[in-house]
């Protein structure tokens, strides 16, 4: 069947903008209309930490470049953010994710998703925060939307 058959278009009209002479199907349309699951729309995050940057070597908060890993929440920034040798996120690191008092935890591991060990995660699991391992790239931008959302969010991003 063409895709002309289905939706109750004709051939292309000079001057019509749509491209077509006919609306598609009414039932498509208004079922479309009547959604309420999405809603797309502009926010920003004023007096709020965001990232504003990212990139190899380095995170933007505020417009203010980081060159080494930092925890950053909506209302408090730590700019060092100790971890094990290699760039490793120990129980430590974990534990002083989980001390923010956040509601979810995101995890930046770097350029790359890399997991951290599962006992190295206790601190959370035993706090009963959520939370979520990704690349840097991946937690800075879940952050910001988690931020315009309102959510009490830390992420511990690896530069």
């Amino acid at each position: 069947m063409l895709p002309e058959a289905l939706f109750g278009r004709k051939k292309a009209v000079p001057g019509n903008f749509r491209g077509s002479e006919t609306e598609p199907q009414p039932g498509l349309r208004a079922n479309l209309k009547k959604s309420p699951y999405l809603k797309l729309h502009l926010s920003n995050a004023p007096g709020r930490n965001t990232v504003t940057a990212y990139g190899t070597g380095f995170v933007e908060v505020n417009g203010e470049r980081h060159l080494s890993s930092l925890v950053i929440l909506p209302t408090h920034l730590e700019p060092h953010w100790t971890l094990g040798p290699d760039n490793e996120i120990s129980a430590d690191a974990i534990r002083f994710l989980a001390s923010c008092e956040a509601e979810i935890v995101l995890i930046g591991t770097g350029s790359e998703q890399r997991f951290p060990h599962p006992a190295a995660l206790r601190p959370l699991i035993e706090a009963g925060i959520g939370f979520e391992v990704m690349s840097t790239p991946a937690a800075c931008r879940t952050y910001n939307i988690l931020v315009a959302e309102d959510r009490l969010v830390a992420a511990g991003l690896v530069v």
